[in-house]
């Protein structure tokens, strides 16, 4: 994981629409950046829909929310489409965004070994740098912690 004040690294990667779309777009601006592991899997069905549930909370807070995969574009156009998703979710097939915010790793399951996505969250000042980390996120409280954590700051 990325250390908090340290400045986050910038992306350019494509919506649903394939229109492109980069982290520096909204300096001036708080973000959540949200990496998760695949579209329309329970855990990550619940934690997009926890974001889409709280979204308002987030308006309030002057704060986009921002989902990452691996998925493909079309993808993700089904996912928002199935669950109407109200933020911003982004492709990254390449891992760019993925690996600079260093969420690709090791994973065990059933006692295999793959890598994969590690459910993560940052929050990005409006200045661009790493205001606070959420490791190993837990898909049905991330967003409701994150809240929580934007209306004490």
């Amino acid at each position: 994981m990325l250390p908090v004040n340290t400045k986050a690294p910038d992306f350019t990667l494509k919506n649903e629409k394939g229109e492109e779309i980069s982290l520096s777009d909204f300096l001036g601006q708080k973000v959540v950046v949200y990496f998760y592991p695949k579209d329309n899997t329970p855990g990550c069905t619940r934690q997009a829909c926890a974001f889409r549930d709280s979204y308002e909370g987030f308006k309030k807070n002057h704060t986009i929310v921002i989902g990452i995969s691996k998925d493909s574009e079309k993808s993700h156009a089904n996912f928002i489409a199935k669950h109407n998703l109200n933020f911003i979710l982004l492709s990254d097939p390449n891992l760019e965004a993925i690996q600079a915010y260093d969420v690709w790793k090791e994973k065990k399951l059933y006692g295999k070994t793959s890598m994969g996505v590690v459910r993560s969250t940052y929050i990005i000042d409006e200045n661009g740098y790493i205001e606070h980390v959420f490791e190993k996120a837990k898909p049905d409280t991330n967003a409701y912690e994150i809240l929580e954590y934007l209306q004490k700051v």
